[in-house]
């Protein structure tokens, strides 16, 4: 007898015809209110190694909840399962699996949680490789480099389950003693812009929500002090630190925004609805979610004091435009119930930031029908049968999900760090490197003895940053293995000069006061032919490091003793090459002047020493520029490029900010030659555009990249600016002889800045185009000059100029007579 009932009609949902509001729309007219405010929250927890179900995350600043209690109503999102502890990829994976599966089945929907992760300079999780940190991009000067490390990280994190990534950083640097400096990418907002707009391009290419952090200021807190006051005003907060979030919206279009933990002029900014709302998403047309830094929410009244209670902290946060409390459930929890109860918070406040949940959730399949908890990475080695059981759950999608009958024959076998992950960091690496200076020393050229001194010299985790996952939680597993190679720099230096005797001395400790090693130090030092110093930062949390999150310098002189060392071997009269593998950038003393030559690496991840290593042997030709100003005095700051004449040295003050070495300096194995401007179009309108060319030649003896800059100054203006801006940029890759013609197209747009009434606007006059090596070598200058009347922009303004390279002919070469 045939089964002539009617198949159950699928909720409107569930039905992927639809739009994901409209589905979002259908779902929450049938949810309770505790049901709603269930996805509005994330729970801390962490992978089990042996495979088993998640467990709550043990946290000093908060108590575990009740998954029991909680799960029944839903859940919004699961905080950083891989994250927490160290676990095998493929048992983390099983781990997270059945957890979803759980999870799925304890609410009456059948939504599972949203998984998200760290993934600033790589996946966070153990045995997935470690990226150069942002700091590094940012010295790559090469966007599309960056986006295809993101791809690459985006799809680890897909292939395990994971959903959200919190990365990248688009903080502007305006203090360098900042202990996050290593987590931006510079201090120029057209250069975070680029590159965190390529990374969010990247990662959301590989179906991960990316989530664009800190909004807005947090890195122009008071003396560089983690989560201290911001005393901006709206016009630098609109030309400086705003630009780089515009664009990645824009352009990037992110799923996420994070709010960052610091009050400007007074008002935190998880309770400033004019920037989370207003600008954000009424100006910008930003449509994602808006998650809370961790505890950000809390702080509202813990550290702001601008919140009675809980509940008044969570009615402040979603009135402004938060929309998920992270990492854990705490203010959105009872505490909004209670305020909905009270009539303090209209239920459709919570409504719209579940809209906008919802809808994420359905963009990422998680409403979907044929929703399945198994991730890529096991779809493969988990059994037929168990997938076909699998696809055949309906009624609670994920309720009967694939498992192992012996999850331990599946560690080892996901492998977050493939070749080819090594080799795009390789290249990063490579072309972050930045030679800072070079008396002709540089390539060595296969020296019979080496002494390589320093702190840094023969320690693995000194290329790494302080949310790489062995700094940031293998630190706390001291007996588990770091998961990745990470060859020392004595180890790197050895496979690199093969036939050289290399001894090694370390000379002090990266922060200590004792001197004792400093002895040896020189006597290695006298006895060899070449010093290679390797100097720098160790990367930690909130005091127990010298560059990461919470570890703020005073000033920016090296840390501990290492400036005495430094002294020390260049009065040895040995040629010293400097090297540096640090969070931020140093004032190096006498090195500037005496050392021999200087090259500048900011964390460069699992591949840095062999990059370093290769650009001292001339394997790899240096084409990294600097991100950040090398100060030359430690105690000028705050000070970077990207400030007013007043700002500059002069007769008025008894200290000078000019640095030792400027933003976007770089030097290489190779020369160029900037000749022939032909400047077509110099005076335009102020809805015009203006069109240059120039021709760059390679004038060395082998292939080199160099990187043209862009800079604009503006004489005179009704609001004071900046002395110059960067632009533009392009890297030029040529051969030896090869030259390339670059035509330029500047819109006028380009030189809109807020003006006295707060709105941005194009004024006509003169201005100078800057075509520059960096900010302290302009090449070629340009006078320019827009005509007509004022004109005022909006965010729809053009944010690039047009840079076109045009191969040339090699020039004849001079006959002989």
């Amino acid at each position: 007898m045939n089964d002539r009932r009617k198949p159950e009609p699928v909720p409107a949902w569930r039905d992927t015809a639809l739009t994901p509001e409209a589905r979002a729309d259908a779902l929450i007219a049938e949810m309770t209110l505790r049901e709603k405010t269930a996805q509005l929250v994330g729970v801390w927890v962490g992978a089990s190694d042996e495979g088993g179900e998640v467990a709550p995350h043990q946290h000093e600043m908060e108590q575990p909840p009740d998954l029991d209690t909680l799960l029944p109503h839903g859940l919004g999102q699961l905080t950083r399962p891989f994250g927490t502890a160290p676990v095998d990829p493929a048992l983390g994976a099983l781990s997270l699996l059945r957890t979803q599966r759980r999870i799925a089945a304890a609410n009456r929907f059948g939504i599972p949680a949203l998984a998200h992760e760290e993934c600033l300079a790589g996946f966070a999780a153990w045995g997935a490789t470690a990226y150069p940190v942002p700091l590094s991009w940012g010295a790559t000067f090469n966007p599309e480099l960056v986006r295809t490390m993101a791809a690459a990280i985006g799809r680890d994190l897909r292939s395990v389950g994971v959903h959200q990534g919190l990365a990248p950083v688009l903080d502007v640097v305006r203090d360098a003693r900042w202990g996050r400096v290593e987590e931006t990418i510079g201090e120029d907002p057209y250069l975070v812009g680029t590159v965190a707009t390529a990374y969010v391009r990247g990662l959301e290419s590989a179906g991960i929500v990316a989530t664009l952090k800190h909004f807005a200021g947090y890195s122009a807190s008071r003396a560089g002090r983690n989560l201290a006051p911001v005393s901006m005003g709206p016009r630098e907060r609109a030309d400086v630190i705003l630009p780089p979030f515009e664009m990645a919206v824009r352009e990037g279009r992110p799923g996420s925004v994070m709010h960052a933990y610091t009050d400007t002029d007074g008002l935190p900014s998880a309770a400033d609805g004019a920037l989370l709302t207003g600008l954000l998403r009424d100006t910008w047309g930003f449509t994602g979610t808006v998650v809370a830094d961790y505890f950000g929410i809390a702080f509202l009244k813990a550290l702001h004091g601008v919140a009675e209670d809980w509940s008044a902290a969570a009615a402040l946060a979603l009135d402004s435009g938060v929309d998920v409390e992270l990492p854990t459930v705490k203010t959105f929890g009872q505490p909004l119930l209670d305020a909905v109860a009270a009539g303090t918070v209209p239920e459709e406040l919570i409504d719209r930031a579940l809209r906008r949940v919802l809808a994420q959730k359905a963009r990422l399949g998680l409403l979907d029908p044929d929703w399945s908890p198994v991730p890529a990475a096991l779809a493969d080695v988990l059994t037929a049968a168990d997938a076909d059981a699998d696809a055949g759950a309906a009624a609670a999608p994920g309720a009967d999900a694939a498992d192992p009958g012996d999850p331990e024959a599946l560690r080892g076998l996901v492998d977050l760090d493939r070749p080819a992950n090594r080799a795009i960091a390789a290249e990063l690496a490579e072309q972050a490197v930045v030679l800072l200076h070079n008396d002709g020393l540089l390539p060595l050229r296969s020296p019979a003895r080496i002494a390589l001194i320093g702190p840094n010299a023969d320690e693995p985790t000194a290329v790494l940053g302080c949310y790489s996952f062995p700094v940031h939680v293998g630190s706390q597993h001291p007996k588990t293995p770091l998961g990745i190679e990470l060859p020392t720099l004595r180890e790197a230096l050895a496979a690199e000069f093969p036939g050289s005797e290399l001894r090694t001395a370390r000379g002090v400790t990266v922060d200590g006061d004792d001197t004792d090693g400093i002895a040896e130090a020189v006597l290695a030092a006298r006895q060899a032919d070449v010093v290679v110093l390797a100097l720098g930062d160790r990367a930690g949390l909130f005091g127990r490091g010298t560059s990461g999150e919470g570890c703020d310098a005073a000033s920016l002189e090296l840390p501990g003793r290492q400036a005495q060392l430094l002294d020390a071997l260049l009065d040895t009269g040995t040629p010293v090459a400097v090297t540096l593998l640090a969070g931020r950038p140093y004032a190096l003393g006498r090195a500037t002047t005496e050392a021999a030559g200087i090259v500048q690496c900011f964390f460069p991840g699992e591949e840095g020493t062999r990059a370093l290593a290769g650009v001292l042997s001339g394997r790899i030709n240096p084409s990294g520029r600097l991100p950040v100003s090398i100060p030359a005095h430690p105690a000028v700051q705050p000070s970077t490029y990207l400030a007013a004449r007043l700002a500059q040295a002069g007769d008025v003050s008894s200290t000078d900010p000019t640095p030792a070495f400027g933003f976007g300096h770089g030097l290489g194995y190779s020369e160029f030659a900037w000749s022939g401007l032909a400047a077509d179009v110099t005076e335009t309108g102020t809805d015009g555009e203006f069109h240059l060319a120039f021709e760059v030649r390679n004038t060395g003896a082998r292939p080199g990249t160099d990187v043209v800059q862009l800079y604009l100054h503006d004489p005179v203006a009704s609001v004071v600016q900046p002395v110059q801006r960067l632009i533009g940029y392009r890297r030029i890759p040529l051969d030896p002889g090869a030259r390339c013609r670059v035509e330029l197209t500047l819109p006028a747009d380009l030189a809109s800045f807020t003006g006295r009434d707060g709105r941005r606007i194009v004024e006509p006059g003169a201005l100078e185009l800057r075509i520059s090596a960096s900010s302290t070598d302009a090449r070629l200058t340009v006078p320019l000059r827009l005509t007509g009347p004022a004109r005022p922009l909006d965010h729809t303004r053009r944010l690039h100029p047009t840079v076109r390279l045009r191969d040339l002919p090699p020039e004849p070469r001079p006959v002989d007579r």
